[in-house]
């Protein structure tokens, strides 16, 4: 058993920040062993966005680990929480979602975590179905647990105050919800970000305060984004979405900054560290690339990434465009009498962009070109024939079709 427990644990603390406290999680690994009972293992998202990125996942593949061991995951939806907004990193208060909102995002949540878990395995509960039940009675016992200057503790919040930001009420309720979490779902072991520690260490409190056993806090690094600066976020666009055709996946990983090839090769695959050093330190633009198919195939599949990478080698080296480009058709009533339109009029009216604001900021940045020629003036009018091929950034080729 002895054995079987510092295997365990050594597979557990791989690429940890944190365990609170190691030794507890000792005391119950060897509990499971003995009764022949699986650990529960809780990870919780909100479903502020309706994309999981490659951040999301560093934590996931943490379950993964866990799952393999004979482990119960237990992946909760903050349905309710997202609501509130968890004010963890933030400089201001998150908007409140809809109930709308909240259900368009999740709705692919499962689909996207089944690339990494074994969905038949992983039991998937909803934090709104024991939330939404508490009484004021019960919210105000929870509250009761903290002082309000443990919660100014929190990073976040001493800078909110230090600089006079408004800290709404229900922002304080967060942790405390989340704490419940584990309450409600009896929870051994709940994985986080480092970022989340105070949430975490919630449940810890709450449990003890309620007469449940302790559960052990496991926190995560926080995967770098593809800027190299700032963490992996939609809000700073410099995210890879789970969900990203591999195409895409390949192009964004080519595009991270060499310094942190490392880091992605840890926290993202199975590769040996002295495998992927070696190759970085001899030759960084394939070790990136070895890190981009990897990735890929990780979650697709060996055959998609190497498409992937041939189609990003054909565009990118032998500056071609890709085998296949969606076509934008254009109906004569958009164009003048000469066959002409703006170019931010055809940016923005086909779909290709979002709106005129964004067509004019990729202008402005040089990322439009028209048959391999850079657009410098949003307003320049350009003549539409058919077949002509409009490069948008690095990767996104639009055909044109004359109706």
């Amino acid at each position: 058993m002895e054995k079987e427990i510092k295997k365990q644990m050594e597979i557990i603390k791989k690429n940890v920040v944190e365990i609170i406290e190691e030794k507890e999680l000792e005391s119950k690994l060897e509990r499971a062993l003995k009764e022949n009972k699986p650990l529960r293992i809780k990870y919780g998202i909100d479903p502020t966005a309706p994309e999981i990125h490659l951040g999301h996942t560093v934590p996931i593949r943490k379950l993964r680990d866990f799952q393999e061991l004979g482990h119960k995951v237990i992946f909760l939806i903050g349905d309710f929480t997202a609501r509130i907004g968890d004010p963890t990193g933030r400089k201001e208060t998150r908007p409140i979602l809809s109930p709308e909102e909240i259900q368009k995002n999740l709705s692919t949540y499962k689909e996207q975590v089944s690339k990494i878990l074994d969905i038949d395995k992983t039991e998937f509960v909803y934090n709104s179905s024991w939330l939404s039940k508490l009484n004021l009675e019960e919210v105000v016992k929870l509250t009761s647990i903290f002082t309000v200057a443990q919660i100014l503790e929190r990073e976040d919040f001493t800078e909110r105050y230090k600089e006079r930001r408004p800290i709404f009420l229900h922002e304080f309720l967060y942790p405390l919800l989340q704490g419940y979490d584990s309450y409600a779902l009896a929870s051994d072991i709940e994985i986080g970000a480092t970022e989340q520690k105070f949430n975490l260490l919630a449940g810890r409190t709450i449990q003890s305060y309620l007469g449940q056993e302790k559960q052990v806090v496991i926190t995560m690094p926080i995967l770098i984004g593809t800027d190299g600066k700032l963490k992996m976020s939609k809000s700073y666009g410099n995210h890879i979405p789970l969900n990203a055709d591999p195409f895409d996946m390949f192009g964004k990983i080519m595009s991270i900054p060499d310094n942190i090839m490392e880091e992605y090769f840890s926290l993202l695959t199975n590769v040996k560290s002295d495998i992927y050093i070696e190759l970085i330190k001899k030759n960084p633009r394939e070790g990136k690339a070895f890190l981009a198919r990897k990735i890929v195939e990780w979650i697709y599949d060996e055959e998609k990434a190497r498409i992937a990478e041939e189609e990003f080698n054909r565009i990118f080296r032998e500056k071609e465009i890709p085998s296949e480009v969606p076509e934008v058709i254009i109906k004569n009533d958009i164009l003048n009498n000469n066959e002409e339109i703006e170019i931010i009029e055809l940016l923005s009216k086909t779909g290709m962009v979002n709106s005129k604001s964004e067509a004019k900021r990729l202008i402005i940045q040089k990322a439009i070109k028209v048959n391999g020629e850079v657009i410098f003036e949003p307003y320049k009018k350009i003549k539409i024939k058919d077949g002509m091929v409009i490069k948008i950034g690095k990767r996104k080729f639009f055909k044109i079709k004359r109706t």
